[in-house]
């Protein structure tokens, strides 16, 4: 008589968490194609009514789901963060604004923040200056929308796997071994015997981190003041010409001026990236080695430390750092707008 096998005890977990996770991931479709079919059930009545009704309508059931997610997304987390800022470490007892008191006042986080500061002038002027100088260049060349691909294409990477290749880029090893970095091979052909560990390097670590930003930003600021340029009225650089303009002088007195507002919105929109840039210090240095940005440190306080009234309290400042060049980006396309 043989005797049925017993599954193990591994076996057994494995299945009953595949269980479990098929419970899930019915739930979760159950969910979706619940709301889905509630929104075309809203939507095929907001196409039958008529009358007066009708445009309030249309206008409720088109913008009251995504003022719904919108709620949820942001809304919701922006008033708890606030809310968590005010409380203690374990959000148990409220103590007004201690946390920002600390962050403020602390060394470690000041240092933090003058290295946030540095990012937020270095990255973004130097990711816009290289946009407008390759735009003004790549302009002129023959074959140029495969020059722009090229110089656009790191933009379709994350900034976790930049920071990946460019951690490959500023690898670094001991002196008389093979070094696989190509910062180091370059830095050996120009007959540097010796050369360091780039990222243990301060403050040049910092400054090697920025350049991740800018490899990917500048393809960004390239193909908009591109458009920006050719946007130009020729009668306008014509005239300027004429008036014994060129160069370096075209450039400046009338070019600069024509696409101001364009570089001011790109200028803006970098510094709001380089602001909450958080992926490529936590993946390149995981913010050692005086390498800390204020993203990171929210990250580190809320999710490392556990002390979600000093990450909130952190996440509310970068907060109200990025509201006012939003607030800018908006006035300058409004006023750009007005100009058309």
């Amino acid at each position: 008589m043989s005797v049925p096998a017993t599954p193990s005890p591994s076996a057994a977990l494995a299945s009953g968490a595949w269980g479990d996770a098929a419970v899930k991931f019915g739930n979760s479709l159950g969910a979706v194609a619940g709301f889905l079919g509630i929104l075309l059930l809203v939507f095929l009545a907001a196409g039958r009514a008529r009358g007066r009704s009708s445009r309030p309508l249309a206008v409720a059931v088109f913008l009251g789901p995504a003022v719904v997610l919108l709620s949820v997304g942001l809304v919701v987390p922006l008033i708890r963060t606030v809310y968590l800022s005010l409380q203690n470490d374990d959000g148990t007892r409220f103590v007004g604004g201690e946390n920002f008191g600390w962050a403020l006042s602390t060394d470690s986080v000041q240092k933090v923040l003058v290295t946030t500061l540095l990012w937020l002038v270095v990255a973004p002027l130097v990711a816009t200056g290289l946009g407008l100088v390759l735009a003004l260049l790549v302009d002129r060349m023959r074959g140029q929308a495969v020059y722009k691909s090229l110089i656009f294409m790191p933009m379709a990477i994350s900034l976790v796997g930049a920071s990946i290749i460019f951690k490959f880029v500023y690898e670094s090893r001991g002196a008389g071994q093979p070094q696989i970095g190509l910062l180091s091979q370059l830095a050996i052909a120009a007959g540097w015997d010796d050369p360091p560990n780039w990222m243990l390097s301060q403050p040049l670590n910092t400054f090697l981190l920025m350049a991740v930003m800018v490899w990917v930003q500048t393809g960004f600021a390239m193909v908009v003041l591109s458009a920006a340029i050719k946007a130009i009225p020729h009668e306008v650089t014509e005239a300027a010409r004429l008036d014994g303009a060129g160069g370096v002088r075209l450039f400046w007195y009338v070019t600069v001026p024509m696409i101001r507002t364009t570089l001011v919105v790109v200028l803006t929109t970098i510094m709001i990236i380089t602001l909450k840039a958080f992926d490529i210090v936590r993946t390149m240095t995981g913010g050692n080695f005086g390498t800390q940005v204020l993203a990171n440190e929210m990250y580190s306080q809320s999710f490392v430390q556990f002390n979600t009234g000093r990450g909130g309290a952190l996440a509310v400042i970068l907060f109200l750092a990025v509201l006012p060049l939003v607030a800018y980006n908006i006035v300058q396309l409004r006023k750009e707008r007005r100009v058309r």
